[in-house]
Order: structure tokens, then sequence, then C-alpha cells
């Protein structure tokens, strides 16, 4: 039952009413399996009066645009329009920082579309395409990491994140070691690729559907593009078929050339990208280098971090600078760094603009420090659990950038929990015995921690919006500022909308994501879409609620205050209950308002990202995942035994939709740092700069065969977060990070082909081409030799 005086209140059963804590499926679950779900290219095509659009894109990394003949193009049958520069009325750039002219003069990535052909079919347009005649200047190009680097090419802000004397702290230390690690980015691969369309009504008004994570900033470049205010330009989010924050900031010009196209032509247009065309022309992951220094005291536990962190940014900004900056913030991952001093460099690339990905550049901070204790560990004679255990930050410890570690007993519980839940201590013992009875297959176990910070760096997103209708029969209908890309969030608002207004969950609709019915929205994005919609979504039914309050009040004979709603009834003490819709009836005849506008705004935040100083986080979100895997020494295949996850996800607002995205975010981490193996051409060859790995025919993805064979997720209890939306957390990207534990058992089980005690240096991807020549490099050091004189045993064997 739901308190009218305090609205944080859960309700008893959740599963009785499906509102907040019940276990419900995903609200288009349904839609999706059968493939009736609607998205933005299954509107497009509706309308036989569409246009369809095409990108000429370059052929070269770095190239100077010297002419552009598109007379061929517009010559053949069915082209309607060519798409240039000089069509553009407003200001030519699809970026935030001035930095990504949408029809650029000089090729800054190998793909990088310089026109567009609109054409009565997609055929017409990519036949327009190909006739479209463009002259080059090649120019050189910097593609690699270490070019960049080497070339001194950086852009943006360099910040520094600093504690305590790193000088003095590493002088001290009695255990220091040094070293270097680079690893790779990654390809968002979601199920639908970017897609836009566009419609200009009789008054000139234009209006978008695109397939983004945020509608608000979408219509802003829209806007700009076209050289109109922004309430001139609605855009819509039905949906997205996967997102991952490929769709935060890529989606914009996708959709400017859409209107573009429709300004110009009075009709529809329509921009949808082929598999081949997404992965060549939008952003990745960021891949990151980096060279570090640290000290440990004889009990293993760190002293002093000295690191330089270099990300590849691409060819612009885009949003590498909070990318950057939330790395820095979480290199310290769940451990105490008593000194710190980490500088930060965006490289400058020929390459497509990295971006936005699951975790925002969190898990590349954390996949440093997991690196380091992963490899320190052997030589200060310590296993890797127990290293990692003895760091785990305590309560009353504070963060590198000034942040108190709330709830940090967590981490500790949530540890030993999970390996009494996992029972490592004796399959530590049946891991030991399997290696030493199988030569050229090993297996290893490891135990990793996530601590990971809830909220957007740029402290002004931390806001939402909301509008709530109740209808005279009693039913209601939602519409937030957030984005549905199949995370839950649509679900969780209907249950938030249904606990506060004590409604059954049916009795709840969910409207399509619109920027005129709530304005100036925030990306949905830094897991925090459930925390800012739900307060919103829960602001303007309590507002509801409140007046229908008074008037129950009134038909009861009761004090408002004593007026409760539940299960779609309401009753005051010791009186029998009435309907919700009877007395939204009586609520609309007394003229009392049935619709509100919610508001939230996330407290307690302040960030100096200058000084990288502040509390940037509400809360941290902990976890813990314990992996087993076995490798095959001929090969470095591997196969993912088991894993156990246990998350804290607060009191969870929907635990079917929370377990789904843990187990989902795991695998997706996985397939970071095992599988998928990014390739550009770095050669001199006329196709350098060329992403090699632009298909699923040669960019593995995880699938079934990854998944663990044991997968268990336990949600942590008792966990209940204050100040936030019904006591619960963010579970969007932290567990991600819970795949470390993966990466780590892999140097496990590398390190047992080797003599003991011995640093395993891993790359990242762990493909198995690079296990292979990480165990070759192990047996070595042993004086191994690999094909000796044992029988080769199959991977697959027991």
């Amino acid at each position: 039952m739901t308190s009218q005086t305090d609205p944080q209140i859960r309700p008893e059963s959740p599963s009785e009413h499906r509102g907040v804590g019940a276990a419900e499926p995903h609200e288009s679950a349904a839609l999706h399996v059968t493939g009736a779900a609607q998205y933005t290219d299954d509107i497009a095509v509706r309308d036989p009066r569409t246009l369809h659009a095409w990108p000429v894109q370059a052929p070269h990394a770095h190239a100077r645009v010297l002419a552009l003949d598109t007379a061929g193009a517009r010559a053949v049958d069915g082209v309607v329009e060519v798409l240039t520069a000089e069509h553009v009325p407003g200001i030519n750039d699809a970026g935030v920082k001035g930095d990504e002219p949408l029809f650029p003069r000089v090729v800054m990535f190998h793909g990088h579309a310089v026109c567009w052909v609109l054409g009565e079919t997609q055929e017409a347009a990519r036949r327009g395409a190909e006739a479209v005649v463009v002259d080059y200047e090649p120019l050189d190009a910097l593609i690699t990491l270490d070019e960049a680097i080497a070339a001194e090419s950086f852009q943006g802000r360099q910040p520094v994140l600093r504690r305590g004397d790193v000088g003095a702290g590493l002088a001290e230390a009695p255990h220091r070691f040094s070293g270097t690690f680079s690893f790779g980015g990654q390809e968002h691969f979601y199920l639908e690729t970017h897609a836009s369309l566009a419609l200009v009504d009789e008054a000139g008004q234009v209006m978008i559907h695109s397939s983004t994570q945020h509608p608000t900033e979408t219509q802003e470049i829209v806007a700009h593009v076209l050289g109109v205010a922004s309430h001139e330009v609605t855009v819509q989010a039905l949906r997205m078929g996967g997102g991952f924050g490929g769709k935060e900031m890529q989606p914009h010009g996708l959709a400017a050339v859409a209107a573009l196209g429709a300004v110009r032509t009075g009709r529809p247009v329509r921009v949808r990208l082929t598999r081949t065309q997404d992965i060549t022309m939008t952003g990745k992951r960021h891949p990151f280098a980096a060279q570090w220094e640290v000290g440990f005291d004889d009990a293993g536990r760190l002293r002093a971090l000295k690191a330089v962190i270099t990300s590849d940014g691409g060819w612009s900004l885009d949003l590498s600078e909070p990318v950057l900056s939330r790395a820095l913030c979480h290199i310290d991952n769940a451990y105490l760094i008593p000194a710190v001093e980490v500088l930060g460099r965006i490289a400058k690339t020929h390459k497509t603009s990295q971006t936005a990905f699951r975790g925002f550049g969190g898990p590349q901070g954390m996949l440093i420090i997991e690196d380091i204790l992963g490899r320190c560990a052997p030589l200060l004679g310590l296993a890797p659990d127990e290293l990692r255990r003895r760091n785990l930050y305590r309560p009353g410890d504070v963060t590198p950038y000034g942040q108190p570690v709330r709830h940090a007993e967590r981490l500790g519980d949530i540890w030993d929990q999970l390996e009494d839940r996992a029972d490592v201590v004796a399959r530590r013992r049946q891991v030991e015995e399997f290696n030493a009875r199988h030569g050229h297959r090993k297996r290893g176990l490891a135990l990793t921690p996530v601590k990971f910070g809830i909220s957007f760096n740029f402290t002004a997103f931390n806001q939402a919006g909301a509008l709530v209708h109740v209808y005279k029969d009693g039913s209601v209908l939602i519409n937030h500022g957030g984005t549905e890309m199949g995370q839950g969030l649509h679900t969780k608002m209907r249950q938030v909308a249904a606990t506060a207004l004590g409604v059954p969950l049916e009795q709840v609709r969910l409207a399509p994501t619109r920027t005129d019915k709530v304005p100036n929205t925030s990306a949905t994005a830094a897991s925090s879409g459930a925390d800012l919609n739900g307060g919103a979504v829960r602001n303007a039914c309590e507002q509801i609620r409140q007046s229908l309050a008074e008037v129950a009040s009134r038909r009861l004979g009761v004090h408002s205050h004593d007026v409760r709603f539940s299960d779609g009834e309401v009753r005051g003490l010791g009186t029998e209950p009435v309907s919700f819709a009877d007395v939204v009836r009586d609520a609309y005849l007394q003229r009392v308002q049935l619709f509100a506008a919610g508001y939230h705004r996330t407290e307690g935040i302040h960030w100096d990202p200058v000084a990288m100083r502040g509390e940037p986080f509400k809360y941290f979100a902990y976890g813990a995942a314990v992996s087993e895997v076995e490798v095959d020494g001929f090969t470095g295949a591997h196969r993912l035994l088991r894993t156990d996850i246990l998350h804290d996800v607060g009191d969870s607002l929907s635990p079917l939709i929370d377990v789904g995205q843990i187990e989902g975010g795991f695998v997706q981490g996985v397939g970071w740092l095992t599988l998928e193996d990014l390739r550009w051409d770095e050669g001199d060859s006329p196709g350098r700069g060329r992403v090699l790995s632009q298909a699923a025919s040669t960019y593995k993805l995880p699938s079934f065969s990854e998944m663990p064979e044991d997968f268990t997720v336990h949600l942590y209890e008792r966990a209940t977060e204050p100040g936030v939306v019904y006591g619960s957390k963010a579970v969007g990207e932290p567990p991600l990070m819970l795949a470390f534990s993966v990466r780590e058992a892999l140097r496990a089980a590398v390190a047992a082909f080797g003599p003991g005690g011995s640093s395993v240096e891993l790359p990242s991807p762990a493909t198995p081409e690079a296990v292979f020549w990480a165990l070759r490099r192990a047996r070595e050091a042993a004086g191994d030799e690999a094909a000796r004189d044992e029988a080769a045993e199959p991977v697959s064997g027991g």
C-alpha cells in the first residue's frame, strides 16, 4: 500500500499489482519476438512518397576535396536531388563542438560522406552516388594511436587527476613496478543501424523520427543546420534496436541530412545506413594506451600510481573529453590508492570519431588498474584475488577526486558473499588438480570487483521531465524524456507510475518520447535513465495523487492525509474503498486538474572538470563476479565454464529487467575483452585507414557459444539507496565491467602453462590468437615444448 504522505514507501506485495519491485517482463517483449515492434525505418517505408538517401563516401583517410561534380548523378533515372554544402541554410556542422562539418571540405576518415544523393528508391540513390565525381588531394594520415602520440597530435583538454605526493609514495614503496598497456575499442553493432525520417508539414514544421538516445540534441543540431529555432523542429524516438551509447551523438548529422532533404524537396526523406556504412561512418568505443608506474607496501597495499593515459578520439572531439574524464575518475575501480597522478590525453587520428559506449570511459580506466594488479600480483608473491581483496575501499575512504565512498562496506560484503555462493575455495583446489593432470589444457579462476559512479559528468544533464495524463476513465498515459533501446526503461516507468498512483500496471500506457511533449531532455545514457526519468514521472504522479486525495477526502469524509491509493482503489482509514476511476470522475466534475508536468534534478552533486575535484556521482553501484575458464594450449581457444555474479542494484524497480541487464552487460563486456577485434588498414596502400572489420564476417561478436555454461546472477539484498526513486540503483553500465573476471581468469589459465610466480602480459582483446602467444611465452619461460610428447587434448573435453 502506498502512503499519501510518504511516496517513497515501496509496495508490500509488488507481485500482486505489478508495480515497483515486481518481476515484470519487458513491455515490448511480445512485439520484439514476433517482429511486430515498429522502428524508425518501419515508419519511413510506409509512405510511397519517401525519398531514400545514399552517401558518397571518400576513399581516403585524409584528403582535400578539390572539386565535386554532381551532374552525372542528377542524370541517373530516379535521382531527385544531391545534397551538398551549398544547400545548407544554417550552420554546416553536425556536432556540438563546431568541429564536425556535415559536408566536409577536407575528408578526415576513410568513408567520410562528402555529399548525399536522394532517390525515388534506394537503388536509384546508390547508383546516383556512384555517378558523383569527386577530385581529391590525398594528405598524410595518422591511423594508429602510436602514430598520433609520436606526432603529438592531440585535441581537447588534458586533465590531470592528482592526490597526495606521488613522487614520495613511489620512492618509499618497497615494491615498485612499471609498464605499458594498450587495448582496443569496440563496435556497437546494435541490431538496428542508424535511421532517420524527416517530414515537413504545410507550415514548414519539421518532424524527425530518429533512432536517437538524445532527442533534444538531435532537435538542436537539425535546427542549427536548417537555420531555424528549436520550436520549429520536433524529434520523436519510438524505440531503438539497441544503442549502447552509439546513438547519443552520432544520429544528429544523419537526422540533419534527412531534414535538409525534406526541406529542399518537400517530400519525406529516409536515411538508413547499411551495416557496412554504419561501421565505416560512425564512432566506436575509444581505444586507450597507458604508461604506468605503481608502488606497493610489503602487505601488498597500493601506495602510489603515476600514469599517462591516451585515448584515440578519432577525427573530432565528439564526447571524447567527458569519456576521458570518466576514465580518470574510474582508474581506481574499487581500490584505495593514497597517492595518484594521472594525465589524460585525447589523440587526434584520421578515423571515425570515437564516441560513447556503455560505460563511457569507465571500463577503460578500470581495465588499466585491473591489468596492473593482475600483472603485479605474482611479482608480489600474492594470489591475484588476495591482492584485490586487500586493496578494496573501506568505510571512511575517499576517492582520488575527493568523493567519499559511501557504503564502501558493501564491497567487502559482496566479495565475501560471492566467494561463499560460488564455492570459490573448493573450486580453486579443483582447478589446481585439473591443471596438474592436464599438460595441454589449463583452467583459471578469478574474482574481480566493480565500483561504478552514477550520474552524468556534465552536471546540467542530471535533470529530467515528464508529462503524465489521467483520463476521465482512470487510465493513465506517461510521456517522459528517456528513450527506449531495449533496456527496459519504459517498463520501469510504467511500474513507477502504477505504484505512485496506486493503479494496476495494465492501466498505464507509455507514449513515444517526443521533444514537443517533454522539452530539454538529457540523453538516455550514463545509466541514469531510470533515476532521472523515474524521479520526474513519480513527481508528476505525486502532484496528481495529491489533488485526487483532496477530492477523495471529501467523498470519504476523512482527512486527505488519511487517503490511500492501492490496486486501483482509493480508501480512507476505516472506510470502504471506491475505485480510482470514480475518484477521477469526481475530480473532473469538480474541475480538478488531471495532468501534471513532473521534474527531477539530482541533488548533492558538484564537479570541477578543470581541477578534477568534487562529488560528481550520486552514488556508486557495486558488484563482483567470479569466472572460470578452460584454455586449449594448442589454439588459445577458451571455454567459459562458469560465472557467478552478485550485483548491487539497490532495491530493484524491476528485478527481471535488472537481471537481464546484468547478463547482457556482462556478455557485452566479455565480447570487448576477448573477441571483438577492430582492425584498420595501417599500411601504405590506397586503402590506408579503411575499417577492415566492417561486417559480422570479419568482426566476431559474442553469441550463445560464448555464454558461460553455468551462469548465475544474484541481486545484492538489503541494498536500499536513499534519495533515489524507490531506493533503486542504476543497472545499465556497471555490469559490463564484471567481465574483467573472465579476462583475469584467462590470465590465470595462461599462467598455469608457465613457471610459478611469473607475470603474464595479456593483450586486449584476449582473442584466441593473443591467448595462444601469451601461453607460448609462458611455456617458453618454463622450458616447455608445447607439443613435446603428450597427445593433444580437445578443448571440449571434461
